[in-house]
């Protein structure tokens, strides 16, 4: 990784243990990154270094950041970033203490995923265009995210050899490079046969590879490069705009969606936690309460006991 000259060396050396040690992605890395030079400068304006900060310097940094309008969950993952960062230093013996250790955490409101629903999920697969590779490998894309509720940096992670498509099963690898496989169903095993034929991503495979990481991805973008996060993004707008249901998609809203319509139909907890890559089945419990919400929502729609009388 490569050092910023601008940040202190405290965290330059927190971001290399955590790739080293704890085995974080460069996305993570980056984020870690971009939370603690928020933390630093405001620090650095109030005449203190990370040596000499102490904890009412740091609860006055939560509550300036609270009065800025940041979001919540934005003030809780920069606060959990700067107790990991003091936590590391008092360890590394950086500092005598730990002066983070016993701040109280962020309240941050439980909000529910809101799913598509099965009928939304179909519409938009079949808007997918399959008469050409882009077509193709869009449709692929889409129809591994909802079968397999993987995150979209996995799924643009998958080198040809994660992927079993007669067996239908791909090798996933989550948050701290954990390792899962997880089956996927016959309409993404054909979307991925399709994908992977002559018509697919042998059209966007260039004469010579500009990363050799680039010719085992399993998707490419239109220069013949490794698909980024950013360019799922981007299709799924698209598709989703020609839907009718733009400003309610994201690729974790399809994760969203396998999640609540496994549970739909009778799935069992942990089996969903599993295929997920969730650490605690806690996180998977949410969509438990999607599933409760959707049935007592359709109890008062259609039972008649249910609804309310006319006045």
């Amino acid at each position: 990784m490569i050092a910023d000259a601008s940040t202190p060396l405290e965290i330059e050396e927190f971001l290399n243990w955590m790739r080293i040690e704890r085995g974080r992605s460069a996305n993570t890395l980056a984020a870690y990154r971009r939370d603690l030079v928020v933390y630093v400068t405001y620090v650095s304006a109030v005449q203190h270094s990370l040596v000499s900060v102490d904890r009412a310097t740091i609860e006055q940094f939560v509550a300036a950041r609270t009065n800025q309008g940041s979001a919540p969950s934005s003030v809780a993952r920069q606060l959990a970033a700067v107790r990991m960062l003091h936590r590391f230093m008092a360890v590394e013996q950086l500092r005598p203490d730990d002066p983070a250790a016993n701040i109280d955490g962020v309240s941050v409101p439980t909000g529910l995923p809101k799913p598509l629903s099965e009928e939304e999920v179909a519409k938009l697969l079949d808007v997918v265009p399959l008469n050409t590779p882009i077509g193709l490998r869009d449709r692929a894309v889409l129809e591994l995210l909802y079968a397999t509720g993987a995150r979209v940096s996995e799924v643009v992670g998958l080198s040809l050899t994660d992927l079993d498509d007669e067996a239908g099963m791909v090798r996933l690898f989550g948050k701290g490079s954990k390792e899962r496989v997880v089956p996927f169903g016959r309409f993404a095993q054909q979307a991925m046969e399709q994908w992977l034929g002559p018509q697919g991503r042998l059209q966007l495979c260039p004469r010579h590879w500009a990363r050799r990481d680039d010719s085992s991805a399993v998707f490419l973008s239109r220069r013949g490069t490794r698909m980024s996060r950013q360019g799922v993004w981007a299709s799924l707008k698209e598709y989703g705009k020609m839907c009718g249901f733009e400003d309610r998609l994201s690729p974790h809203v399809l994760r969203h969606s396998c999640a609540t319509h496994l549970l739909d139909h009778g799935a069992d907890l942990r089996i969903v936690q599993e295929l997920l890559g969730h650490a605690s089945v806690s996180t998977t419990q949410l969509y438990t309460k999607v599933s409760q919400e959707r049935l007592f929502q359709v109890y008062r729609d259609s039972h008649p006991r249910a609804q309310l009388v006319p006045s």
